[in-house]
C-alpha cells in the first residue's frame, strides 16, 4: 500500500534528518507545495528548529494554518517536532506578536532563567501509561521554550529540566514532541515506526 507523506516546510527546520528517519522506515517523504497536500496525505509532519515567529509567517504565507488545523482538530495522522510542537500554541513568549495554530490554549514559555538554555542533549521521556505512540525513555531534545501544562484533552508525556515540562502530547492520530525523535536513536526510530503503524492502522 502507497504511504503518502507530506513535510510542511516551515523554513526554520533541519528536515534531512527528519526525511532520512522516514526513509529508514520504509517511507518517502515529500514537501508540501500546496495546502491541498496537507489535506490529503496520509502523514503530515510539522517540523521546525528556529523562532516561533518565522515558522508560523512561512506557514501562512504558503496558506497552510487551515489545512494544519483542520488535521490536527480532527485528530487525523499529523506529527509535530520540536517548534512544530509550540506552533500548536496561541502564543510563545519567543515572538509575542505572532499568532500560533491554536490548536491548544495554551502559550510556549521560556524554560526557567536559571538553567542553560537551550537544553542540548539526552533526557528523559515519562509518558502517562494510557499513550499509545510513546514508551519511557531517553530522547534528545533542542529546546529554549517549553509548553506546560499538559493540555485538557490530550495524553501526555513531561521531562525534567529545572522542574518538570511537556515533552509529548497525542489526541486520536496526532503526536506532538518537543523532542526530536528523528535523532533518538533506536527508541525514537520505533516511536516513528508506531506512530506510522498506529495512526495507519486507524486512518
Amino acid at each position: 500500500m502507497r504511504t503518502r507523506l507530506i513535510v510542511v516546510p516551515t523554513g526554520t527546520a533541519n528536515t534531512a534528518s527528519v526525511n532520512a528517519a522516514f526513509r529508514r522506515l520504509g517511507v518517502e517523504p515529500k514537501f508540501a507545495a500546496d495546502p491541498d497536500e496537507i489535506r490529503d496525505a496520509d502523514f503530515v509532519v510539522l517540523p521546525g528548529v528556529g523562532a516561533f515567529g518565522a515558522a508560523i509567517d512561512r506557514i501562512d504565507e504558503h496558506g497552510f494554518r487551515e489545512m494544519l488545523v483542520d488535521r490536527f482538530e480532527e485528530g487525523r495522522p499529523t506529527l509535530a517536532i520540536c517548534l512544530g510542537m509550540q506552533l500548536l500554541g496561541e502564543k510563545s513568549e519567543e515572538s509575542p506578536t505572532a499568532t500560533g495554530l491554536g490548536v491548544i490554549p495554551e502559550r510556549v514559555d521560556r524554560l526557567p532563567q536559571d538553567l542553560t538554555v537551550p537544553q542540548l542533549g539526552w533526557n528523559r521521556v515519562v509518558p502517562d501509561p494510557r499513550s499509545r505512540f510513546l514508551e519511557p525513555g531517553w530522547a534528545y531534545f533542542a529546546n529554549s521554550y517549553k509548553l506546560a501544562p499538559i493540555p485538557e484533552g490530550w495524553i501526555g508525556a513531561t521531562t525534567d529540566y529545572g522542574g518538570n515540562f511537556v515533552s509529548s502530547i497525542e489526541r486520536g492520530d496526532v503526536l506532538a514532541c518537543q523532542f526530536h525523535p528523528e535523532l533518538s536513536g533506536p527508541w525514537g526510530a520505533d516511536l516513528l515506526g508506531r506512530w506510522l503503524n498506529g495512526a495507519g492502522g486507524r486512518s
